[in-house]
């Protein structure tokens, strides 16, 4: 008896590297292909779909590769689970940047082969992927490297300290509630459309921080998001009892971020669900705060010196005062998720507020099903 492949996915603008994915994945066995429902991609990418959910199974049930499609009846990241215990696949087949620690914990529990791709098109075309037909916006995400909550008032007004962030190229779609400043973007897409206008940097950034934080909020959003998407390269944030920094110092040293993208990588997880509160149990001290700023502050020589092995050891101390004072930050499953890598890379992070979005690794070699992520450079 043939093995059942399964795969997950949006398969929204359909186009030649999901043809050849599909292929690809067909060579272990039939395949059986859930599909993500509209509802589900709104939560995650926080846009509407091109195509609706009927028609992407129409489009995917009509390739020959396909032995049966569904649209999967859960919802999230892992929208398929329940489908899949049903379905009882030998395989369960995905791109690399589908792939994530949660994805495998699932099919070790449930005696499922999990197999990456290795995406190659077809011979004689092109490279496709969704994102890069979706490229008519240009604006960049942002991550921040160490001192995250620095730039909430709570934090800064016990003692001075600073946010490091760089700014990220948009070459993949990055889930909403993921700690890449989806939320800022948004605004600045709102406001701009396609890309960041000409104009004084720090300027353009208070019109995102504003129109993120109009009069009357109960929770101000911090600056650093704001900041991080709109000055491109590496970025210190100097906060000292205020929600906008007393000093920005901008890092576009070619040296300096061809070493940072070399040695960074990136693990999807899942999404923060949206009824989250990483607020919940907050202990911030004058202890706590002191030191994010210690760690922050080695961090920054660290990148600047281009010393990895500091590097590494700083951003791990930064994640740990962080979660000292935010718990909420990293709930079972990030821990978990840490686990698995952290005898086998200098250091390691999570972005943003934490609860889900991606897990960031410090290494000077490669790890396995991780993406890369490039920094903007002007």
């Amino acid at each position: 008896m043939s093995k059942k492949v399964f795969v997950s996915g949006c398969y929204d603008m359909l186009h030649s590297g999901h043809v050849a994915f599909f292929e690809e994945a067909s060579s272990y066995g039939d395949l059986y292909v859930g599909i993500g429902s509209d509802r589900t991609i709104h939560d995650l990418k926080n846009r509407k779909t091109i195509n609706t959910e009927r028609e992407r199974l129409y489009m995917v049930k009509a390739i020959r590769y396909v032995k049966d499609a569904f649209v999967n009846s859960g919802s999230g990241i892992m929208d398929f689970a329940e489908d899949v215990k049903r379905l009882k696949p030998d395989i369960f087949f995905v791109n690399s940047d589908g792939y994530t620690p949660e994805k495998r914990r699932f099919c070790d529990e449930h005696g499922i082969e999990l197999i990456v791709s290795n995406r190659e098109p077809a011979a004689g075309l092109p490279r496709r992927s969704t994102t890069a037909l979706r490229q008519e916006c240009n604006i960049p995400y942002r991550i921040d490297l160490a001192g995250g909550w620095h730039d909430q008032l709570s934090v800064n007004k016990l003692c001075p300290g600073s946010v490091i962030t760089i700014c990220i190229e948009p070459d993949y779609e990055f889930n909403n509630r993921s700690g890449m400043s989806t939320s800022s973007r948004k605004a600045a897409m709102e406001m701009w459309h396609v890309d960041i206008p000409e104009g004084d940097r720090e300027t353009l950034a208070k019109m995102v921080f504003r129109y993120e934080n109009p009069p009357g909020g109960t929770y101000i959003s911090g600056s650093q998001d704001a900041i991080g998407i709109v000055m491109p390269g590496l970025n210190r944030l100097d906060y000292d009892n205020d929600y906008w920094p007393v000093h920005i110092e901008s890092v576009t040293d070619t040296k300096i971020l061809d070493f940072i993208e070399n040695n960074i990588w990136i693990i999807p997880l899942s999404p923060r669900v949206s009824d989250y509160d990483v607020l919940e149990g907050t202990n911030i001290t004058l202890e706590g705060a002191k030191a994010l700023a210690t760690a922050t502050e080695r961090c920054w020589m660290a990148l600047t010196a281009c010393d990895i092995e500091e590097w590494g050891k700083a951003s791990k101390e930064s994640f740990y005062a962080q979660i000292a004072m935010y718990p909420n930050m990293a709930p079972r499953e990030v821990l978990d998720s840490i686990e698995l890598y952290k005898d086998k890379v200098k250091g390691f992070k999570i972005t943003g507020a934490g609860g889900g979005g991606y897990l960031v690794l410090i290494n000077d070699t490669p790890i396995e099903n991780a993406l890369k992520i490039r920094i903007r450079r002007s």
